[in-house]
Parts: structure tokens; sequence; C-alpha cells
């Protein structure tokens, strides 16, 4: 970027108020992938192509193939096309790939989409896979080896199905509860989701499949997504927003990045220089490509001199017709469409791509199917449970399950959209139950009731719910790409449901499948609840083994839970949905504008802050047994800002049953940073046996990608570490964090990082 475009673009954001090998028949879902070097195939004409030779380095590579590119060639692969794939006809018609060339040895790049297993691929309908826990589910585990697993499932399956690009995983924050992708982001913490995101990019890539952060940036609403304009402080922007892409890029090295609809300080995010090169990769120094979501390029040149590299679905604004005339009229030229092709290039022939055959295998559901499960089991979370009625007794003799039927008659297997997984196998509620009392060896009977939407059949509810020793209420809400929720609440008059069914069964333990938080007016009535989110195809064996205790529930909350909308950041119009204010486009049409006025106050933050006692705090999680947080040591006392700090304490379990518990470390910055009260910068999932202690080190490390220490200058476009007392405060959530110490931080002249 020049000097001017620079200076331009800082005048911009000082105005604001504050996006083979081999193929394995049985999926190898969690086997490590031979690398890029070892598996490649060499070409029968490498001798004809020297691009082919895979003694080479890729950029090497790409840098012959593009040097032997006729303009006509490089056109057709700046973006995707519909039609039949030549090494997969059966496959059909499908539009979600780029066609290859087969002079050139270029084959067809063939993209799936994510991030909650493969969904809308580009051999649909034939293409099932596993469909996995809801991506905030596997946010609520706050483990980044279950984050790699999860990526590694996806990614073997990718491989199996012949694919190359997996657009996940998805690291918008929710910002807003009612946004109807919430399922596909990891919640509402920046440094969470940047940790579970790179752990799962590495699951992808090990794969040799090309994993791809989205949406880059600020896509945290469905509501107006197309058009709508974002207006945040650039500080703001860093701190929290762009948090998660930076750590994917430095942590996770993600071969891809997916611009997004909305546009930023009134440019449409996928030609805005100042995040595609500026920030992207100039500050952050990212090397892979970017690829836009679908049907979100507005131009030609100025998007690919903006940083965009590739478009799909299909060219729009790449086309022949197009860039040939930018290029005659000079606002486009020819070094940057081979910038734009080297990029995804040299992450091609870094994975392999150029060097496997495309053959779709066959996906071993059964193996994948209990690793699935395996990782929704670590994903529920125990919000409530008075009296602990969990875990139910196998001893029971009659149990009532309740709920619509969109809860209790099918598996919950995730959201809708683009993201839709095909399942594989679904395990039903009813099923589920079966098969844990079986392995109980109860003889335990079921009734069934599937409560209409307009809440007509009530009373055979409740009827059902008094007979029975205990009742499994099933309840939730199931959103999609494309649209918000409405509001917080529960759908479908179900509110009204669980408080009658409650009153008709003191043992009621309800169990909620959604992706986002909702409200709960019934709180007091309910005894037990468990957040299961959508827990993928095996549903019905991953609840009813947290119920009987067969898993003992391990999971955090990701996301706060209010009380009311009204205590919410996002609760005014001009914060969500958006306001219109004249602001035309070049048709004439309102841009509507959205500001983020609530600065750095984004969930917990915002609670802390405000002082409002949410419903259920961020990190907050109960479990069949009990653990003791003690003893919270941190070292040094003084740093000069640059070197590592350890908080260390003891965790033990004093209970009597085994299970894991989350301590969370949070740092207050000193009073001039004006940040919130706290943000998290560690955390660690520790596995105890009863009556088990262990001592715990968490690493604070300040030239960690996550920028623990410091905050971002606008005005030095750089993160800066400020002179002070820092408060390190641990606990088992954001709202008990009670373990108080401090350092104190003497910074050298100017430094800053």
């Amino acid at each position: 970027m020049s000097k001017s475009a620079k200076s331009l673009s800082k005048l911009i954001w000082s105005s604001l108020v504050s996006s083979i090998a081999a193929v394995s028949i049985v999926g190898g879902a969690f086997a490590a992938s031979p690398s890029p070097s070892t598996n490649a195939v060499p070409s029968d004409n490498s001798s004809l192509l020297p691009w082919m030779d895979t003694s080479l380095a890729p950029e090497a590579r790409s840098e012959l193939l593009l040097d032997a590119m006729k303009l006509d060639q490089k056109i057709q692969q700046l973006a995707g096309a519909r039609g039949v794939i030549p090494e997969l006809p059966q496959c059909g018609n499908p539009s979600r790939h780029i066609p290859g060339i087969p002079e050139l040895e270029i084959p067809t790049f063939r993209i799936t989409n994510g991030p909650v297993g493969l969904g809308g691929g580009d051999c649909s309908p034939q293409d099932k896979a596993t469909a996995l826990p809801v991506a905030l589910g596997l946010a609520a585990s706050f483990d980044p080896s279950l984050a790699y697993d999860f990526g590694n499932l996806m990614g073997g399956e990718a491989r199996t199905l012949g694919l190359h690009e997996l657009e996940a995983p998805g690291i918008n924050l929710a910002r807003l509860g009612e946004n109807g992708r919430n399922f596909e982001y990891m919640g509402e913490d920046p440094y969470l989701a940047g940790v579970l995101a790179s752990k799962e990019i590495q699951g992808i890539q090990e794969n040799d499949i090309i994993a791809m952060s989205k949406h880059y940036v600020l896509n945290d609403q469905e509501q107006n997504r197309g058009t709508v304009n974002v207006n945040i402080a650039e500080n703001v922007l860093h701190e929290l927003y762009l948090l998660p892409f930076e750590m994917s890029v430095k942590d996770g090295n993600v071969g891809s990045i997916m611009c997004s609809y909305n546009r930023v300080a009134g440019t449409y995010s996928c030609e805005n220089e100042y995040l595609l090169n500026t920030v992207l990769r100039d500050q952050w120094g990212f090397k892979g490509y970017v690829q836009s979501d679908f049907g979100s390029t507005h131009s030609t040149a100025p998007a690919l001199n903006a940083g965009l590299d590739l478009e799909m679905q299909n060219a729009r604004f790449f086309t022949n017709v197009d860039i040939k005339a930018a290029l005659d009229n000079k606002s486009l030229t020819m070094e940057t469409i081979d910038q734009a092709l080297n990029r995804r290039y040299v992450q091609m022939f870094k994975y392999g791509i150029f060097d496997r055959p495309i053959v779709r295998g066959i996906i071993d559901a059964e193996t994948n199917g209990s690793k699935s499960r395996e990782i929704a089991e670590q994903t529920a979370v125990l919000l409530k449970n008075e009296g602990n009625l969990l875990p139910l007794n196998s001893s029971v003799h009659s149990i009532a399950l309740i709920g619509k039927t969109t809860y209790v008659d099918a598996a919950v297997a995730g959201g809708g959209g683009s993201s839709r997984v095909s399942p594989l196998y679904t395990v039903s509620p009813l099923q589920g139950l079966q098969n844990t009392l079986t392995k109980l060896g109860s003889d335990a009977t079921i009734t069934k009731v599937t409560v209409a939407n307009d809440n007509s059949n009530l009373d055979a509810a409740v009827a059902a719910a008094k007979d029975a020793d205990v009742v499994i209420l099933m309840a939730g809400v199931v959103t999609s790409e494309g649209r918000d929720r409405p509001s917080l609440s529960l759908p479908d008059n179900q509110d009204e449901l669980i408080s009658a069914v409650t009153a008709a069964n003191k043992n009621t333990a309800l169990v909620l499948k959604d992706g986002d938080p909702v409200l709960m007016p019934w709180v007091n009535e309910v005894p037990a609840i468990l957040e299961a989110w959508n827990p993928g195809q095996e549903d019905g064996n991953v609840v009813a083994n947290l119920l009987f205790g067969l898993v003992n529930p391990s999971g955090k909350l990701p996301v706060t839970y209010p009380v009311a909308k009204a205590d919410t950041p996002t609760s005014t119009a001009d914060r969500y949905p958006g306001v219109n204010q004249g602001v035309l486009d070049s048709t004439g049409k309102e841009i509507p504008q959205v500001y983020y006025s609530e600065g750095l106050e984004m969930g917990y933050r915002w609670y802390d802050a405000k002082g409002i006692k949410p419903l259920f705090a961020f990190g907050h999680g109960l479990s069949y047994t009990n653990f003791e947080i003690s003893k919270l040591v941190v070292t040094p006392k003084t740093s000069d800002g640059t070197k590592p700090i350890k908080v260390s304490f003891f965790v033990k379990n004093a209970g009597d049953v085994a299970g894991a518990e989350v301590p969370q470390v949070y740092l207050g910055l000193p009073e001039n940073a004006n940040q919130p009260p706290k943000r998290l910068v560690g955390f660690e999932k520790i596995w105890l046996e009863p009556g088990e202690k262990k001592h715990v080190t968490i690493t604070i490390d300040p030239s960690a990608s996550n920028h623990p220490l410091s905050i971002w200058d606008a005005d030095a476009d750089a993160w800066k570490t400020l002179e002070g007392t820092y408060e390190v405060k641990v606990g088992n959530s954001s709202d008990k964090a009670t373990l108080t110490d401090s350092i104190t931080v003497r910074t050298p002249a100017g430094h800053n990082k």
C-alpha cells in the first residue's frame, strides 16, 4: 500500500464512531497424513511439465506454472464455475470448484463448506459426512486438543472424498445473541476462538486439505449482511474482532481466508485494502490466498488490487471481458493477476493437490461417528443441578420424554444454510435413551410425547409428566444462515411448555439444544438444565450418556446468557440491526449503518463494566463432582513487559466422580489502558480422578499472537504495552475469578510490539 493510501485509510479509521497421496477408503479422520513432500505422486509428464517436479519447492513450482500459462487460462483460474467435474462425472453439475486445465495438469480445485462437518460440498447431494456438534459447542469444550481432533476428522473426510479446500473454521464473534450463524462460530471471546480455531486448522491441514478462516471480518449478523456498513473504532477492531483471525494466521498457519459480505468503514470487505493488504499481509505476514464469500465480490480491478485472489462461486466480476478491459485501461496489471494465482497455487503445491488423483473414497461411518460422539460429550454444559437431580439413577422405573418434534423425534444435527451436513446416520433421542438404559441393565419404560407447536396437546404432556418418575424435557432452537432469530426467546411456545411440565413433576431435567444463548423466564422452576447445543448426528447417545452419568459434563459457556434482552450490549437499534442515515450506494439504495459503539465492552466485558449480573456467565459450567482451585502464585512480580509470566495454582477434584475442570486466567490492565475490567488470557482443561490434585502452571507470553498485555495504538499502527499494575484473576468462570494476584510492568522507553 502506498503512503498516501495508508494515510487515507488511517483518516477513515480515525473518523469512525468507535469477513493420492492414496485416498483412504476408511476415512482416516484421526490419522496424520504424510507430509506433501513424501506423499507426492510424480506426474508421467514431469519431464515435459517442469512444475510437476515434486522435488522443487511450492514457490518454484508455482512460478514455473505461471510462466507457462496464457492470459485466458489465468483469467479462467481466478473464479469458480458450475460444470461437470471430469475426474468425477458422477457428481453431476456442481458449482463449488474451479475447473482444471488438463493440458497444464492443473486439477479441478474442489471446495467444501464447513465448519461443523462437510456441508454444501462439490458433489452434493451425493456427499454425506459426519455431522459434528456445532462450533459453539466445540468452543464450550475449552479444549485445544479436542479442536484439533474436530478439524482432523473433517480434514480426513474431505481428503477421502477427493476435496481440496475446507471452508472452516468460522471465527466471527458472538456479539449478537440473535445472529443466525452463531452456531458456526466459537463464542464471544477472541482469545478462546483464536486458540481453538488455530488447533482446528492444524487438524484440517494435517490431511493436506487447505483450511479457511471465515468470515473476514465483522460478519456478525445475518440481517442486511450483504449491504450493512460496520462503523467501529480501530482499537476495537484489532483487539476483539480481528484477533482470532490474526491468531489463525500466526498460530494456525491457515492457508486461506474468506472475506465477508458486509462493508467496513464504507468499503466492502472483499475490496477493503486496509483489511486485505495492510492488516492481513503487511502486519500479520499472511502468505495464503483470499477467497470471496459466495456473491460477495463487487468489482474487478478494485477487488484484485485490494488483495482478493479468488471469486466464488462463479465469475461475476472476474470475467474474461472484465479482466481484459481492466488490463487495457491499466487499472489492473498482469503482476496483480499473477500474484493472485500464485498465492493459491503455492498452497495447492504445498498440500500436494497437484500430485494426487481426485478419487472419492468411502468414509468409515462407525469410526467417525464414535469420534463425533466423544467430541459432543465434552461440549455439553451443565448449567444447573439443584438437589443433584442429575445424573439420573439407573433404577428409575418410568421416564417421560417430552418436547417439540424437532428436539425429541430426531437428532438435531446442526443449523441450516450452507453449512448443513447431510449426516451418514443419526441417533434419535429415544434410540439413545434405549441404548444407554440397555448398557445400564435398566428396564425403565419410556413414554414419548411430541408436543404440537401451538401446545394444543399440552395436557397430554402434563399427564405423562405426572405419571413418570422423571421427566426428560427437550427444548431449543435451530438457526440458519441468511436470517437472524427474531428474539432471544425459545420459539413455538416452549416457555409455556417448560413451565407446565416442570409444575407437573419436580423431577424434570431440561435438555437445551441450540446454538445461541436463550432467555429463561422459567429458570427458577427447573431443577436441572443441561446445555447440549445441536449435538450432531449422535445426538441421542450423547444426551443419554450425559443424563445418566456415563459421561460427566465438562463444558463451559463460551457466551454469556443474559437475564433479559435489555441487559445485552446490542439492545439498541443503532447497534443492531442498524439504522438508515441517508447514505446511498452507487445505485441509489440506502446503506444500513451499524455502530459498534459499545466498543470493547462486548460479551462478559460488557457485564463486568456495567455491573450487570448475567443469568449464566461466560465460562460457567457445573460437573457431577466438585473442584477446588487454590494457592495462586504469579511470578515474576515485576516485568519489563516482554518476559513470560507464570500463573500457578492447584486444582483438586474434591468429589467422588472423575471429571474435568477448566481454570481460567483473566488479566485486568492498568487503569490508564481504558479497558473493561478483565480479558481472558489463559485456560487449561484439567482431568482429575476423585480426590486427585494437580499443580497447574499457565504461561502468559507477552509476545504471543493474542497480545495479552497490550492494547492497540491506532496512531502508531501497533500494539503497545503500558506501564502499571496488571491484576491476575483465576477462577472457573468469568464471574467467579476470585483468586487474585498482580504484576507490575515497567516497560523500556518506547516499547511496543
